[in-house]
């Protein structure tokens, strides 16, 4: 009668690993269907250059989707990821340029101004409950208008210090292996990936990141302070947000103030393609490094083929449509 029970209740569990499995591997396929197929629609696709755009498109979403991913597994949602980005990037800017202080204050800086933003947001989310779609609504606005008014609604250049570019353009593994130019970003993606795989894995604040996705009610009753861990995980997010704008600003060796909003829709994207349940307790970290992939994959391909800007949108929000449809499939099914 016990195996019998032992059986029955760890049917649920592993039904879920295969879902989730599945899903893995739905979204791995589909990566390599587009591939596949791009590369026979256009010979330029495979070529090592367009190879490496894809790889550094990834390296800034995917930082940003693996952000995402910790909020949406809490049942939460970060609509302010692309102008934090932004944000970050202006105040390494102002830090680097305007104050003339040396590389390491600008990231810290920018690591630091993410963190303060993640934490806002997950304090009026927790405290003042106020629903994380509009906490962070607001706040994708208050980034967008704050980053215009210290820029001066101008770009800020980095000429003065010219190792900024390093950090996403310069390549480490390139200089170590000859012939394998890879891109710091997209070193810097991995080790983030790495860092918040181990901490959704193996820290507590991983598991209380899940368990409350699962039932947070539940967590509450049994004595756990939420509010204190969900602030953390905002401010974590933001955190790693920070690496996005530092990225970007020096990919293009410049903060572009204007530059930002659209990059959560890619980012959410990422993680719903990636097997994220936008009603939380499911995800990881290597499905939205696959959905993040497809993202960049499609868009560059669109591109190589001459697809207007116009479509390449459209055919974007239908993506996101159909993977939060999958979604809400998946959950049916379960």
């Amino acid at each position: 009668m016990s195996s019998l029970d032992t059986a029955s209740s760890a049917s649920p569990a592993a039904r879920a690993l295969r879902s989730r499995a599945h899903q893995k591997l739905w979204a791995f396929a589909s990566l390599i269907v587009l591939v596949v197929g791009f590369s026979l629609a256009s010979p330029n696709f495979l070529q090592m250059t367009n190879i490496i755009a894809i790889l550094q498109a990834t390296s800034v979403n995917g930082v940003l989707a693996i952000a995402a991913t910790l909020v949406i597994i809490t049942g939460g949602i970060d609509l302010s990821v692309g102008t934090l980005m932004t944000f970050t990037a202006v105040i390494a800017g102002v830090v680097l340029t305007y104050a003339g202080l040396p590389l390491p204050f600008g990231v810290v800086a920018a690591l630091a101004t993410g963190a303060f933003c993640g934490f806002c947001s997950g304090t009026a989310i927790a405290k003042l409950k106020i629903p994380p779609f509009i906490a962070t609504l607001g706040m994708m606005l208050i980034l967008k208008g704050l980053s215009l008014v210290i820029s001066g609604t101008k770009p800020i250049y980095f000429n003065d210090t010219p190792s900024f570019p390093v950090i996403a353009n310069g390549s480490l593994i390139g200089a170590l292996v000859p012939g394998l130019p890879i891109p710091n970003g997209v070193l810097i993606l991995f080790v983030v990936a790495a860092a918040a795989s181990y901490i959704l894995g193996r820290t507590v604040l991983g598991r209380y990141c899940f368990a409350l996705g699962s039932n947070e009610e539940s967590v509450r009753l049994s004595g756990v302070n939420t509010d204190r861990w969900k602030i953390a995980i905002y401010a974590l997010s933001g955190g790693i947000v920070g690496i996005a704008g530092l990225l970007i600003a020096s990919r293009l060796n410049s903060a572009q103030p204007a530059l930002g909003q659209g990059y959560e829709l890619e980012a959410i994207a990422a993680v719903v393609i990636g097997g994220t349940s936008l009603a939380g307790g499911r995800g990881t970290i290597l499905g939205t490094l696959i959905g993040a992939l497809i993202m960049a994959v499609l868009t560059n391909g669109l591109r190589i083929l001459s697809v207007a800007q116009e479509w390449q949108t459209v055919v974007t929000g239908a993506i996101i449509i159909l993977a939060v449809y999958a979604d809400m499939a998946r959950k049916r099914r379960a």
